[in-house]
């Protein structure tokens, strides 16, 4: 009797189980020492199986990493929609990206600590990057249009975006010793936001 097909439910589950398997050995071992064996091990199936739901390693890797990105942004965009004003935006940002990366170090890492090459060949995760570079400076355009800020949006965002990235790793790799992590954020944005001769927007609330 012939093996009865997946449904497309299923499908999903078992692509979903491969992903979470993959992650673990991503990060513990890097993308590099990793197999399709080895993840396949981890889920508990044959070796050749994984290859029925991805092309190869790299496209499992692609996948993780867009679900990755589209977790941050969706994080950063809910804080925007949610801030009561403009001012507020920055802040709202800063909180939201903070929390994610502590929330989520997972995610955090397999977007900023797992590149690879050939992102090109995979249209999902391209536009999954787009959309975070997006929503670090969407937040900022907004800021400008209501003459909080003057400059280029995408180099503010992502001198704001250095920043706390910056931050994040320290505080996450305890490498801030003798500095609270949101002392540090709230200084080192004043002193831009003094830089480009505006006021900062809410940053003691």
């Amino acid at each position: 009797m012939a093996k009865k097909a997946k449904t497309e439910e299923e499908i999903a589950l078992f692509r979903e189980s491969v992903c979470e398997a993959a992650i673990k050995l991503f990060i513990d071992r890097g993308p590099q020492n990793v197999t399709m064996r080895q993840i396949a091990s981890e889920v508990g199936v044959s070796p050749m199986t994984p290859y029925r739901y991805f092309r190869d390693k790299d496209e499992i890797l692609a996948t993780v990493r867009a679900a990755a990105f589209n977790r941050f942004s969706t994080a950063l965009e809910t804080a925007v929609a949610n801030a009561p004003d403009a001012r507020s935006k920055g802040r709202a940002v800063g909180d939201a990206y903070v929390d994610f990366a502590k929330t989520y170090p997972s995610a955090y890492q397999l977007i900023f600590s797992l590149p690879q090459q050939d992102e090109e060949q995979y249209p999902e995760l391209v536009a999954a990057n787009a959309r975070a570079q997006k929503a670090m400076v969407n937040y900022v355009e907004e800021m400008i249009a209501a003459g909080l800020l003057e400059g280029d949006a995408q180099l503010i965002g992502y001198m704001f975006w250095a920043t706390l990235h910056g931050i994040v790793v320290l505080d996450l790799a305890s490498g801030l010793r003798g500095m609270d992590g949101t002392t540090l954020r709230e200084k080192i944005m004043r002193t831009l936001y003094a830089g480009m001769k505006v006021q900062p927007p809410h940053l003691d609330d």
